[in-house]
């Protein structure tokens, strides 16, 4: 990996937390992502799945973390099990973890050659009722392939049916929520980067450059800057293509006169960061599309304003839309009667602003977390509202990520990445 060592005093943390959640005589696994094919010999790149990552700090295929805190040998309270490493996985794939290795990483004092997992889980199974199984239950899932992990869950349940099944899910969508330190440091070196990146589009945006160019610029200074890469599929999208929310073609030149919406962030050590600008590729906004513009970045700003402990996120949601009707009625695109006759279900401004304007982060870019319970300090959110004008040939959407404070407004991890119109056109116009 790209990234440096992670102090594993974080996910010795962590597996203590799990592990206090966990009911009695029960064992939890976890299991690596699977590597999947393109065909013939040809893999995809391997990303390792967040939750065993979470626990473990592994970034290896192949891995298996069992957590049994009442297992009667005081060693197999925590296990991991790896692909068993050698000179010739060496000199063709590459150093993978040694135990040795795999102990400075993980904090794990146990570690075992996978060729002993059922030996040792059935060993486990013998002391415990419980299993606890790590389903995808994050409210936006739409998995549709049969991953390793369900693989397992299938056998374990048709080699032990007089068990009892639990769910890890529940524990890790609390625990992920809210951030330590070291995570939000990692986060901010994800956001650091993405700074990088976007300073240095604005130096080459012109109009001819073609969005692909664009996303090229973003690659090289993630990658020189120790990141995997972007944390999602970028949105580089000029002209009308600023309406379509999840453009990813990149494939268009950005013609003078357009705007430019990117949203783009880098990933780093599998912490995400999100941030979405938009700027004018020729260096200056029309009056339009700063008043535009001006609008999104008040209502980004009061959004910001709401995210303190104790915010409900219906409640917050439901504000954020009526600080976007002022604004629509300033600007023309919505009157009085447009907001007296509105559909509850669907009030008048999602005609302009169709999407959600916050989410959880880290590692994922749409991170776990409980919406029915109160924000909490060290929870990290996006702001990201937008304004969509089909019919005037753009949009504009902005977006930082934030983390809740104890008291005050949230942390602005983006601070430092320009976003003022005036501050955009002063240093695109400077440009050689």
């Amino acid at each position: 990996m790209k990234y440096k060592a992670i102090n594993s005093a974080l996910f010795v943390k962590n597996r203590k937390n799990f592990m206090a959640s966990m009911g009695p005589k029960s064992v939890a696994v976890f299991n690596s992502n699977d590597q999947y094919p393109v065909s013939a010999d040809t893999l995809l790149p391997f990303a390792q799945h967040r939750d065993i990552f979470f626990l473990s700090g592994v970034d290896q295929e192949e891995s298996i973390l069992v957590l049994c805190p009442g297992a009667i040998e005081p060693k197999h309270r925590e296990i991991l099990f790896l692909r068993e490493t050698n000179e010739h996985i060496a000199v063709w794939e590459g150093a993978k973890l040694t135990k040795e290795g795999a102990l400075q990483t993980t904090g794990v004092a146990t570690v075992y050659w996978l060729d002993q997992f059922d030996k040792i889980f059935f060993e486990l199974m013998t002391q415990v009722d419980t299993v606890y199984f790590n389903t995808n239950e994050h409210y936006r899932q739409s998995v549709s392939t049969q991953t390793r992990e369900d693989r397992f869950i299938a056998q374990t349940k048709q080699k032990f049916p007089a068990h009892s099944w639990a769910k890890s899910n529940p524990i890790l969508q609390r625990l992920r929520s809210i951030k330590d330190p070291i995570e939000i440091d990692l986060i901010q070196t994800a956001c650091n980067i993405t700074e990088k990146g976007f300073r240095r589009i604005l130096s080459m945006v012109k109009p001819g450059v073609f969005e692909h160019e664009i996303e090229a610029e973003f690659i090289h200074e993630f990658i020189r800057n120790r990141s995997q890469g972007f944390a999602y599929t970028p949105i580089i999208a000029s002209g009308p293509s600023n309406n379509v929310l999840h453009y990813i073609e990149n494939n268009k030149a950005c013609n003078d006169g357009d705007l430019l919406l990117l949203d783009v962030g880098a990933e780093y050590a599998n912490y995400s960061s999100d941030m979405t600008r938009t700027i004018p590729v020729n260096g200056k906004f029309t009056d339009r599309q700063r008043a535009v513009y001006n609008a999104v970045l008040r209502v980004k700003n009061d959004a910001t304003a709401m995210l303190v402990p104790g915010t409900l996120w219906k409640a917050y949601h439901e504000e954020v839309g009526k600080l976007m009707t002022s604004e629509l009625l300033t600007l023309g695109l919505l009157d009085k009667a447009d907001v007296q006759n509105q559909d509850p279900e669907w009030p008048a401004y999602k005609k302009y602003f169709m999407h959600g304007t916050s989410h959880h982060m880290g590692l994922d870019t749409h991170d776990y977390g409980l919406l029915h319970e109160p924000m909490e300090p060290n929870m990290v959110f996006t702001v990201e509202p937008g304004i969509y004008l089909p019919d005037e040939g753009f949009g504009v959407r902005l977006e930082d990520d934030v983390v809740i404070q104890s008291s005050g407004a949230p942390k602005n991890l983006m601070g430092n990445i320009p976003i003022e119109a005036e501050e955009i056109e002063t240093l695109m116009q400077a440009r050689a």
